[in-house]
């Protein structure tokens, strides 16, 4: 698809002030902008950060030195392996950025951005945390109040640009949200493309913050408001957009398929749940208490996986059957190891995105994922990452359908159960008794 005439980078502006550029198809955007690397600091020399309890294994590049290929092309970008950097606190700045693709990640979403970042007033303490009742050094759920980027917009175009200038083959995927509002939708686009982002993330789905502006899941959840604000976001961008899903909705099939229907090529599940962590029973307070008070926030880490392995299973479905496995999924939701990263594979995801995995365990994290995985992988005997994508799929089915295969085995069962003992021969059924008892 053709986009509308913009004029290029660097060229003259219109009367609001915002640049317009000659747009091509997608298809035609280079994949690399940056010809020339600004070698950093030498990054630290890895280590495996749970000493020995789990496998790990080294990452130069984003690649792992040994082992099953990891490599993926996800919307003809591609990926040094599957793990990237979730948006949010992990991807606020140049320095975290720099320090995720350093240690070895595949790719970076960094904190969402948006226009005006002087409406962001952040405060603190805004996180909370479950812990698991037999092992207090456990966490299970994580609930958040944060909003979006308060980093001036300026500062983070300059930083996303440093960063695709020292890593140009590293994703770095924008994530943005903009209230509604075309011309700011159109000018954050063409910023952010300005400095070399390889993928836009579409925050449909913050559940707290915003919703007073009709942002993030307020967005997320009108399907009229979705479809109009995917159709500017398509007819604009000329790199691959992914819409970000809010699980707090009945059904996350149907904005799903308004974000692809409208033009975009993927979608990003989940983002956190609606939450209260919790309500202290000395003073009263619900937590995280900000001055006695506190507001629903946004629940993550591995008590979610379920409820998004769930949410994934239904788009993933979806996109097989009605556009032929042609859009891509990118997975998250509680994953903290190799394993959680291989469930969301196996229900269809081209990518796993880790956000309060890294916030509890550090960068490093994603060389045991890969080593994790890459055990998965020799287990089985696949020797890349689209020979199990989407495997789990084909066994799920409705309730009515397990009854019915429930019934039929039985039934087979009963067919080939033949004689406990030899005193149940007869006379007249002998032949069907022996039959009864052959196995071809």
């Amino acid at each position: 698809m053709m986009r509308p005439t913009r004029a290029a980078p660097g060229g003259a502006r219109n009367q609001q002030g915002r640049v317009s550029r000659p747009t091509h198809s997608r298809a035609q955007i280079p994949a690399r902008r940056n010809a020339v690397r600004t070698f950093a600091k030498k990054p630290a020399k890895q280590r495996n950060i749970f000493e020995g309890q789990r496998p790990w294994v080294e990452v130069v590049d984003g690649k792992p030195v040994s082992g099953p290929d990891l490599s993926c092309v996800v919307d003809g970008v591609k990926f040094p392996n599957p793990f990237v950097i979730g948006s949010g606190p992990p991807g606020t700045n140049y320095h975290v950025m720099k320090k995720a693709f350093d240690e070895g990640w595949g790719g970076v979403i960094a904190k969402t951005v948006t226009l005006d970042s002087s409406k962001v007033i952040n405060v603190t303490p805004r996180y909370a945390r479950m812990k698991s009742s037999s092992n207090q050094k456990e966490v299970i759920g994580w609930e958040n109040i944060e909003l979006v980027s308060d980093r001036p917009f300026e500062k983070m175009m300059q930083e996303f640009k440093r960063l695709k200038d020292e890593y140009p083959d590293r994703v770095l995927i924008a994530s943005i949200m903009e209230e509604y509002n075309k011309d700011a939708w159109e000018e954050l686009i063409g910023r952010c493309e300005e400095c070399g982002v390889d993928i836009f993330e579409l925050n449909f789905s913050c559940p707290h913050g915003m919703p007073e502006r009709r942002m993030g899941a307020a967005m997320g959840q009108d399907c009229e408001l979705l479809e109009e604000v995917c159709g500017w976001v398509n007819d604009a961008a000329n790199i691959p957009v992914w819409a970000k899903m809010t699980p707090n909705i009945t059904d996350i099939t149907s904005p799903g398929k308004v974000a692809l229907d409208a033009g975009l090529e993927g979608l990003a599940a989940i983002n956190t749940i609606q939450s209260v962590m919790g309500v202290n029973l000395d003073t009263l307070r619900p937590e995280p208490c900000v001055e006695g008070y506190s507001t629903p926030g946004g629940y993550s880490s591995k008590a979610v996986k379920p409820i998004a392995l769930a949410k994934v299973m239904s788009l993933a479905t979806m996109i097989k059957e009605k556009y032929d496995g042609g859009k891509s999924l990118s997975g998250i939701g509680g994953v903290e190891t190799g394993m959680d990263a291989t469930e969301f594979m196996l229900l269809g995801c081209d990518t796993v995105q880790v956000c309060t995995g890294v916030m509890i365990h550090g960068y490093p994290l994603v060389q045991n994922l890969c080593a994790e995985v890459q055990e998965f992988m020799t287990q089985h005997n696949f020797e890349s990452i689209d020979d199990f994508r989407g495997a789990s799929l084909p066994y799920f089915t409705s309730h009515t359908k397990l009854v019915q295969l429930q019934k039929e085995a039985q039934e087979r069962k009963k067919k080939k159960v033949g004689l406990k003992s030899d005193e149940e021969w007869t006379g007249d059924g002998f032949t069907k008794e022996t039959e009864s008892m052959v196995s071809n």
